[in-house]
């Protein structure tokens, strides 16, 4: 992978540094005990993450809203249970989610060390197409704010990856050329296709081990990033 000539790194931040998983399930935890709801966390999470997962594609693709998406996917999860709850239980516990997510910020394994590595050599950024009020709250609270120049977001854009207009809002507000940059995500999709179609270079964080498309830089942990770079 021949990344001569790369100025500006733009990383996603959920899934790719933000450890998703692990703080949305403490944030679960928390909002189950609010509610009182009788069900053990490891066992709904088993059945929520993919259905998460399939509606923030939907929601990508503009098929639901973001009230939508925090709905449907308590409801269809709950549902697997035999568990109903009211339309206001439902949008009460999707509120108090997004309230616990940023409580806690643990970071995925090698972020510090890595970004550490980058900031001496490139300008970072974040492409993120998670929900506006959290996203910058998660960067500070988990103290990695400082180590980007911008942050774009898909509701301030409007738009989400992998559209191409967030791309390029994003290198507008970097004021740097696609030529010069490298995208970094968990997301093939929304990420890496994304950001290839655009004309950006690209390393796939291959968070979930997809099998990854011939001709596609990956990797498995954060540090192997330093191979690359």
């Amino acid at each position: 992978m021949n990344n001569k000539g790369v100025t500006d790194i733009f990383f996603d931040l959920d899934h790719t540094l933000w450890d998703f998983d692990r703080n949305s399930f403490l944030a679960l935890k928390r909002v189950f005990n609010t509610f009182g709801i009788n069900l053990k966390v490891e066992t709904f999470t088993a059945v929520y993450e993919p259905i998460n997962v399939a509606y923030w594609k939907l929601y990508r693709d503009e098929k639901v809203s973001k009230q939508q998406l925090r709905r449907g996917r308590l409801i269809e999860a709950f549902e697997h249970f035999e568990m109903n709850f009211s339309m206001q239980e439902i949008d009460d516990m999707a509120v108090s989610y997004i309230d616990e997510l940023p409580v806690n910020n643990h970071l995925l394994d090698g972020t510090i060390e890595i970004l550490d590595y980058l900031l001496d050599k490139y300008t970072l950024h974040i492409i993120t197409n998670g929900f506006e009020e959290v996203q910058h709250i998660k960067l500070k609270n988990s103290g990695i704010q400082g180590y980007f120049k911008t942050v774009t977001s898909s509701e301030e854009v409007g738009l989400k990856k992998p559209n191409p207009v967030i791309f390029k809002t994003a290198l507008e507000k970097a004021d740097v050329l696609k030529e010069s940059t490298l995208m970094i995500g968990d997301s093939f999709e929304a990420d890496i296709l994304g950001a290839k179609a655009f004309g950006m270079r690209t390393l796939f964080y291959n968070y979930r081990q997809e099998k990854v498309p011939h001709g596609y830089p990956y990797i498995d942990t954060l540090l192997e990033i330093k191979n690359h770079l």
